[in-house]
């Protein structure tokens, strides 16, 4: 292979990860219009077309798509033969692309996220909030971070949190108006704050174990008036009065002790498998990932961020 054409494999690489020229432009740098000429320079020295373009999408044709498959694994290579000089002087270094829900950079990352970039200046953390499994090495990522429940079977999982507990809330203002629900069955006469999956689209059902029979759990179908697609915003309704929500408990642990809202059900919460960081079970952890995970639980441990050692029991 003529050396020259390295940038163009690696363009080409970062289009078809991002499924657009604008975007991928936009990473590199440089303009789009330099990078869809990179291209088509490269489609006609190989005399294949490696895209299908429209004004809507960029998407790779079938050659394309083996073509990538090929060349994916040797520029991975080529980056950590760059990561492992760094490596070898003991300095973590280069872009940590993590991919992770909402939930799991408010609980876990972004209250530590300054004292990481402080300890390790050469290390770029880009997060991608995403609710969905997404494919890791497709779309570029060195590790995900899910609740272990969710991981899927080809993945490597490195656990960074204990188990976690979730709570049923209300404001007081919302308790005025309905008495407290005693058992699950009572949400049926509850104004119930919902969650939309962003990917799957299907409306979260609420999970339940009695305490007495912590084997037996079980969904409940909830209604109610209002539905988001976002935890903050769902706290934020709870706490003006719209309704019931049901969400771990450690993301509204200030609100339960200021008494913004109150916990209800609480013999009727479930516990489950904490968060977990995953990677491709064929990758070996760099430098900068490993620092990373060690952080990150380092920090758990101690309780740091408001959130107490209580989140791990």
């Amino acid at each position: 292979m003529d050396p020259a054409q390295l940038p163009a494999l690696v363009a080409f690489a970062n289009v078809a990860r991002h499924g657009s020229f604008t975007r991928a432009a936009a990473e590199g740098g440089v303009s789009a219009s330099a990078l869809s000429q990179s291209i088509r320079a490269m489609e006609a020295q190989l005399n294949i077309r490696l895209f299908n373009r429209t004004t809507r999408r960029v998407a790779l044709t079938e050659a394309g798509a083996q073509f990538l498959e090929r060349v994916r694994p040797a520029l991975a290579m080529l980056d950590a033969a760059y990561e492992a000089l760094d490596e070898s002087r003991g300095e973590p270094a280069g872009t940590l692309r993590i991919n992770l829900p909402r939930i799991a950079s408010d609980l876990l990352v972004m209250p530590h996220l300054a004292e990481f970039a402080r300890r390790y200046p050469g290390v770029v953390v880009e997060l991608a909030l995403d609710e969905g499994l997404t494919d890791l090495i497709g779309e570029g990522f060195d590790a995900g971070i899910r609740l272990g429940e969710r991981l899927a079977r080809d993945m490597v999982a490195v656990p960074l949190s204990g188990p976690l507990r979730i709570a049923v809330a209300g404001s007081p203002s919302y308790f005025a108006r309905f008495p407290k629900p005693s058992t699950p069955d009572d949400l049926t006469q509850h104004d119930c704050l919902r969650y939309r999956f962003s990917t799957s689209r299907g409306i979260y059902r609420w999970e339940f174990a009695e305490r007495r029979q912590s084997s037996r759990a079980f969904e409940v179908a909830t209604t109610g008036t209002f539905v988001t697609n976002d935890l903050r915003t769902m706290v934020h309704a709870a706490e003006q009065g719209m309704g019931l929500l049901h969400v771990i408990e450690d993301f509204i642990r200030p609100q339960l002790a200021d008494g913004r809202l109150v916990r209800v059900l609480d013999d009727w919460s479930l516990t489950f498998d904490g968060f977990s960081l995953y990677m491709a079970s064929r990758t070996q952890m760099p430098l900068k990932l490993r620092v990373f995970v060690d952080f990150l639980k380092e920090k758990y441990r101690a309780g740091k961020g408001g959130r107490g050692d209580e989140a791990l029991r």
